[in-house]
């Protein structure tokens, strides 16, 4: 009669270091094969042929094995599930394997394949390489793994899994666990909360803020603890009731603090000292049952380091966690996230100094904690402690999430006196520490929401680098630079470069049914960072000396250079969004702003005069009295043919180019002769409006110009903001896309620049979910003259000028266009400096990447 066999089920870690134990031919390649993906597995005797072009030269076995353990340090690095095929029946190599895995904060996972050594001999036996393999290799090799298997655990492996026959390992199934900290599918809203201390009458009146009742939130918001629940205050017992009737029905959850881990040593009979509160809630605890003491027990138990939370942005720890410990599992995380890290020094009071890590802090993921009481709650790059000194007499706080708001209820009374006082977190500085140069330079690939990961060639990073070290104005008054504009294609009209015409198409074609065309102002692109006042330029900006905002242009250099000058700019404005109203409807202390500033000498004066000028300033000089000679020799009779109506062409074409530059141009005295002309509200507190529809926000920036005018004739003086003129267009409609080209062409007739189509909502992409542009610019033919020289009209000269490649242009105009929004996402969301500055900082260095200047 057969015995059954018996299903084994395995669980794996997610991530972990998976060690495949057993003699040669015990079957572990098969077992690999079958449960875990190729690129998961590591064997022994692929490194060898690696490296020595022979699976089995024992001899190649030092520097194989070398190989492998490089391979998975960098897998286990990147987090991903690895496993070990080797016999690694030795002590020694799994010494190895197990110190690798602690090197990278992984559990080590054991899977022994223990078969009779008859199976292991047969299997050898079939394969052509090994069938010459002596059986003592099996019988010492099966030797060596009896004596090891009973201390497995003792040398480190976490879980250790024995397969004993060919029946338990064909039938057993590896289910892949995920870790306990690993609650990304969890996305709130949360609210976390800082450190408590036995302050349960502030806890309670904390949780009624926050809008909890009776430990039950009506919106189903999450409350997340981050421990230090207990000692030093009044009531830990009734701390504990809480937070563990809202963890048992699924309304919370808690990480342990340094105080926990504390009490439950003590609980479970471990010697401690009973200091720092904790006699407090060991005599609080004696008036309670052996029943809840035993709950207590059991629950600080079950308490896991750390959580990672909201798809991994969001990480939930008692005294905070480096991003390479985020997700790990090991004794040296847990010790991070309870305890900090010190510097081994010692302060005036007796107490260990923490290291500043929040400082050095750069990932991606919000960091909430508590452990080191502070006076006041600070961002620190992308850092919060909510440990704000409630038992101290301080306040309890907790921070909303994703809202990033932050609510707390005061101390009702000193319950315990802090042995040294309450210190800032950061003594001085502004998001912790300043922007860094590993933060910025070599090659770079910034993660951007519209359109995946954007790189950042080192030698381009370097041009960056050069531009904002050397011209820019503060780094900390440039959250944003513009992205370029990509022209619409070349125009099949003859006689045309460029035409509305292939503007619509192109929307049309990408299924943008509706655009809004915008009048080009002929003047320079400008960003301006406009703060209500100084305060709130220093609160969020973390500027001084009276600042409240900035002027700047597409590389993030100054358009004056007398800051008295720029501020005399931010006030006109300052004026324009109070008379509008708009810091109330916005519900904001800061607006970003991008527009066109004029005239165009603002800014480039040395390339109008050095280089346009000169063309023209030539062509006024030689033109002239080239013409009149030709013109005195066919009146003496001499046959100058075409070359006199060639001459006049010429000089035509000179005397347009000249009208044309000297519309850009005017002499400027004060900022009575300065005008701004914006065309979009990029962001306010926490809030990016580039997702706005285009018509909606020029209706806000009509209500600016509005207000300004009015300031103006109070003072009877200039205005300073110019409206933007627009029209809209519905591709699919003739008549309507006659009427935007009628449109174009009066407005380039009159002098005008050109246009700018827009899809009237943003973010817009075509049928195969791909960005489109978020703008085309059409310029005038006048205009054009500037850029492609006097005589670009011609024939000859169109037909040479057609091919014109935008593929270059079109891409650097979407990627620069990501690389904005994210930066504006960033601002908005509150996230540090650096981060917002990782994205604006990659916008100048594709500035870089060689295009032709002309489009």
């Amino acid at each position: 009669m057969n015995t059954p066999t018996t299903h084994r089920v395995l669980p794996v870690t997610d991530l972990s270091l998976v060690v495949l134990i057993g003699a040669t031919g015990s079957g572990k390649s098969t077992f690999a094969r079958k449960h875990f993906k190729a690129t998961e597995v590591l064997s022994s005797d692929f490194c060898r042929g690696l490296v020595a072009d022979d699976e089995n030269d024992q001899s190649a076995s030092k520097d194989a094995f070398e190989v492998l353990h490089h391979i998975a340090g960098k897998r286990l690095a990147a987090g991903r599930l690895t496993v070990v095929d080797a016999t690694s029946v030795q002590a020694e190599s799994r010494r190895q394997l197990v110190r690798l895995a602690r090197e990278h904060d992984v559990l080590p996972i054991a899977i022994v394949l223990d078969m009779p050594e008859s199976v292991c001999a047969e299997r050898n036996a079939a394969r052509p390489d090994r069938a010459g393999l002596p059986r003592r290799v099996i019988q010492r090799h099966r030797s060596e793994l009896r004596r090891s298997l009973r201390g497995l655990e003792r040398e480190g492996f976490r879980k250790v899994h024995v397969l004993r026959t060919v029946e338990e390992a064909e039938s057993a199934e590896v289910v892949l666990e995920k870790r306990f900290n690993d609650l990304t599918h969890l996305t709130g809203p949360f609210d976390i909360i800082g450190d408590i201390h036995g302050c349960a009458s502030e806890l309670e009146t904390l949780l009624g803020k926050l809008g909890y009742e009776d430990g039950v939130h009506p919106d189903g918001r999450t409350a997340v603890f981050v421990g230090d629940l207990v000692d030093r205050g009044p009531d830990s017992p009734g701390v504990l009731r809480r937070v563990m009737g809202m963890v048992g029905s699924g309304n919370a959850l808690c990480v342990p603090g340094n105080h926990e881990n504390k009490l439950g040593r003590y609980l479970k009979g471990s010697k401690v000292q009973l200091t720092h509160g904790l006699a407090e809630t060991v005599e609080q605890l004696g008036r309670e049952s052996e029943e809840f003491v035993q709950e207590v027990r059991t629950f600080i138990a079950g308490l896991v380091s750390h959580y990672v939370l909201d798809g991994g942005r969001l990480v939930v720890c008692h005294a905070g966690l480096p991003e390479k410990y985020h997700g790990r599992t090991s004794g040296r995380v847990r010790s991070h996230a309870l305890y900090g890290e010190t510097t081994g020094e010692t302060d005036e009071f007796g107490l260990p100094v923490r290291y500043p890590w929040a400082e050095d802090y750069r990932g991606k993921a919000v960091v909430v904690y508590g452990h080191t009481p502070v006076p006041d709650t600070t961002w620190i790059n992308n850092t919060i402690c909510l440990d704000t000194g409630a038992v101290f007499g301080g306040r309890m706080t907790a921070l909303r999430w994703p809202e990033r708001e932050l609510v707390d209820v005061p101390a009702e009374k000193v319950w315990y006196e802090p042995v040294k006082p309450l210190v800032a977190a950061v003594p001085g500085g502004h998001d912790g520490r300043p922007l860094d140069l590993a933060d910025v330079q070599g090659r770079r690939v910034v993660e951007t929401r519209h359109l995946g990961n954007v790189g950042v060639r080192e030698e381009n990073a370097a041009a960056a680098l050069e531009v904002m070290s050397r011209f820019a104005v503060d780094p900390r008054l440039v959250p944003y630079l513009p992205p370029t504009m990509a022209p619409t294609a070349t125009a099949a009209q003859e006689g045309w470069l460029e035409h509305p015409a292939e503007a619509f198409a192109q929307y049309r074609a990408d299924g943008v049914e509706r655009v809004v065309c915008q009048e080009k102002h002929m003047g320079s692109r400008a960003t301006v960072l406009l703060c209500r006042d100084a305060g709130a330029a220093r609160e969020r900006f973390g500027v001084d000396g009276g600042v409240t905002g900035s002027l700047y242009t597409r590389t993030g250099r100054p358009f004056f250079h007398d800051p008295g000058v720029t501020e005399a700019f931010l006030a006109r404005l300052r004026a324009a969004v109070d008379g509008a109203g708009l810091w109330e409807e916005l519900g904001t202390d800061w607006l970003l702003f991008d527009g066109e500033l004029l005239p165009w000498s603002l800014k480039s004066t040395g390339l109008l005069r050095n280089q346009y000028a000169a063309v023209g300033a030539a062509s006024r000089a030689v033109f002239p009295d080239a013409l009149a000679a030709l013109e005195a020799a066919a009146a003496r009779g001499v046959d100058t043919g075409a070359l006199l109506e060639r001459q006049r062409g010429r000089a035509a074409d000179a005397a347009a180019f000249t009208e044309a530059y000297r519309r850009y141009c005017w002499t400027t005295d004060g900022l009575d002769d300065v005008r701004f002309a914006p065309f979009q509200l990029l962001a306010a507190a926490g809030r990016s409006l580039a997702a706005v529809p285009h018509d909606e926000q020029l209706g806000w920036l009509d209500r600016l110009a509005d207000a300004d005018g009015r300031a103006a004739a109070d003072r009877s003086g200039a205005p300073l903001l110019r409206r933007t003129a627009r029209i809209l267009v519905d591709t699919g409609d003739e008549a309507s896309v006659r009427a935007g080209t009628d449109w174009w062409l009066e407005l380039t007739a009159g002098g005008g620049e050109g246009m700018v189509v827009k899809p009237l909502v943003a973010y817009a992409r075509d049928g195969k979910g791909r960005l489109v542009q978020p703008g085309l610019k059409v310029r005038g033919r006048e205009y054009l003259r500037i850029i492609y020289g006097p005589e670009y009209t011609r024939p000859e000269q169109l037909e040479r000028l057609r091919p014109r490649f935008l593929g270059h242009k079109r891409s650097l105009a979407l990627r620069e266009y990501a690389l904005g929004l994210e930066a504006l996402d960033r601002l908005a969301a509150g996230e540090p400096l650096w981060r917002v500055h990782e994205a604006v900082f990659a916008v100048l260095a594709l500035e870089s990447e060689p295009v032709d200047p002309r489009l």
